[in-house]
């Protein structure tokens, strides 16, 4: 069982063997996250620094802020744990380049729920975990699956930069758009995916609906819809039934639903569709795919759209919600790839009609 996972010791766990000082790189939501496990865990945190030209003199939860030129120029050898998110190449360079200079370790927080992810979550998990290895489409799917939760063990970027893919590729290899799509945008934030989805299509396609919770990036995404036909907005959160649910705004894709949220609206793609057909649903929710999926059901049940999924927001969203599709609608072909991003965000589950029940 689970002989595709290697790693067996936590980043966590490796922190807390070492016996060189351990700073966090960055501020903010990652960081706060870390550092609370650390305190859980006796990990003992020398110091914050951020990139040279971000320090102001200010400090981060009760750490001055300081340089890593100044880490670098007083301590001899020390540990570097990332606590932010970089999704773009320049800065994924910079962290490479990090890493070739010194102990680099990712630890995996979840950015919706509880728990970590570590080889006792996977063995607890295992045969969830080995069902979704053998049904994916293709090796590189198993490959990459292999990757991610290897580096959600073990903080390695190693891991990632073997499995990226670009989107170019996703598009045209495994969603394979065309002009004739009604297109299903959930968690639509300014209007991104469906330009992206557009550049593939050269602005062709027969219905978009977009569903978008926060006020001010809904805001954005009417802005960039305006002028465009048959178009539809929602300024509502996905989820399984017609509701209101408590959702917090934060900045930028930040925002969630939370306990501590005031309600907004809140709707099932089945009631927005109302028995019409979809042909690409791509659901980014911030922690609630699969209510979005049961809210989608019979869409995808009747009509087989093709699926883009994220897979990164809960511990156990790699496992469970390719479960939950292949019991939704069992004539899919399930591939898994990661686009460029550390950590293991961009980690998406692609779902196609299957071809063989196609040529049946």
């Amino acid at each position: 069982m689970l002989s595709f996972i290697t790693e067996k010791q936590s980043s966590w766990e490796k922190l807390q063997a070492e016996t060189r000082p351990i700073f966090i790189y960055g501020m903010g939501d990652g960081a706060e996250k870390i550092m609370r496990v650390f305190r859980k865990k006796s990990i003992p945190l020398a110091g914050i620094f951020a990139s040279d030209e971000f320090v102001r003199g200010h400090s981060f939860a009760g750490y001055k802020v300081r340089k890593l030129s100044e880490i670098e120029a007083q301590v001899d050898d020390f540990v570097i744990v990332l606590a932010f998110a970089a999704g773009y190449q320049s800065l994924v360079d910079k962290i490479v380049e990090l890493n070739s200079r010194h102990t680099l370790i990712v630890p995996d927080v979840p950015v919706a729920g509880g728990g970590l992810f570590t080889y006792d979550y996977c063995v607890e998990h295992a045969a969830e975990l080995e069902e979704v290895y053998e049904m994916l489409a293709d090796d590189e799917s198993r490959r990459v699956y292999a990757n991610i939760i290897n580096f959600r063990i073990s903080g390695n970027i190693r891991y990632l930069m073997d499995v990226t893919s670009p989107k170019a590729e996703i598009y045209r290899k495994i969603i394979k758009l065309t002009p004739n799509e009604i297109y299903v945008d959930l968690g639509a934030y300014n209007g991104d995916t469906i330009d992206e989805v557009l550049q593939y299509t050269r602005g062709k396609y027969i219905r978009i609906y977009a569903v978008e919770p926060d006020r001010k990036n809904f805001k954005k995404l009417c802005k960039y819809l305006d002028g465009k036909n048959f178009v539809y907005a929602y300024n509502a959160v996905a989820w399984c039934l017609d509701t209101t649910v408590p959702f917090s705004t934060k900045a930028g894709r930040q925002s969630a639903v939370s306990a501590f949220g005031q309600e907004i609206d809140a709707r099932a793609v089945d009631s927005i569709l109302q028995g019409r057909p979809a042909t690409v649903i791509k659901m980014d929710v911030e922690g609630c795919e699969r209510e979005a999926l049961w809210g989608a059901s019979q869409t995808i049940a009747h009509f087989s759209p093709k699926l883009m999924v994220s897979l990164y927001h809960r511990n156990e969203d790699i496992f469970a919600l390719p479960l939950l599709i292949r019991r939704l609608n069992p004539n899919y072909d399930l591939y898994i790839r990661h686009q460029l991003y550390i950590p293991a965000w961009e980690t998406n589950l692609y779902a196609v009609p299957s071809q063989k029940n196609s040529l049946a």
